[in-house]
């Protein structure tokens, strides 16, 4: 799999709605050729203190961000024809579906992969398979972890390594 897209969301809550951030890096022939970043304003709307204290962000932070479908109208685009990877997959997957039924929009049922699974299966000599963890023994050193677009990189960075 040399072409596919990682993709990362922060919540700003319990719900899988909630999402107040997303991060993509687009892989073609191997090589990052996008990087896309938004804050996204949260639904249900309010933050939870663990949540804000993993990622940093408030609800100051996305009061004027745009909707999900507005996002994604930008997203789409980048992503067609590619397949989804993300570290913890039945997260973000889980997002994504539940945002998408949340606004009634169509789920276009997007292949998704799991450098996560991938990672317990093909590095079980690391100490623990988190994305800094995997993302630093593939070469990346993750300095902001829980921004979605440097959880993105270093989930390509990832994916490069084991899945081409």
């Amino acid at each position: 799999m040399i072409d596919f897209a990682a993709i990362d969301f922060e919540t700003a809550n319990q719900h899988r709605t909630s999402v107040c951030s997303v991060g993509l890096v687009v892989v073609k022939n191997g090589e990052i050729t996008e990087r896309f970043y938004s804050l996204i304003k949260p639904e249900p709307d309010y933050y939870l203190y663990w949540n804000t204290r993993v990622h940093g962000l408030t609800a100051q932070d996305t009061f004027k961000a745009p909707v999900f479908p507005d996002v994604w109208r930008q997203i789409e685009p980048l992503i067609e024809g590619l397949p989804l990877i993300a570290h913890n997959r039945p997260f973000d997957e889980g997002c994504l579906k539940a945002v998408f039924k949340m606004y009634g929009l169509d789920y276009p049922d997007y292949p998704f992969h799991c450098t996560l699974q991938a990672a317990r299966k093909q590095l079980k000599q690391l100490p623990n398979h988190q994305l800094h963890t995997v993302a630093e023994y593939c070469g990346y050193y993750l300095d902001q972890h829980h921004h979605a677009l440097a959880d993105a990189e270093a989930c390509a960075w990832i994916a490069r390594e084991l899945f081409i």
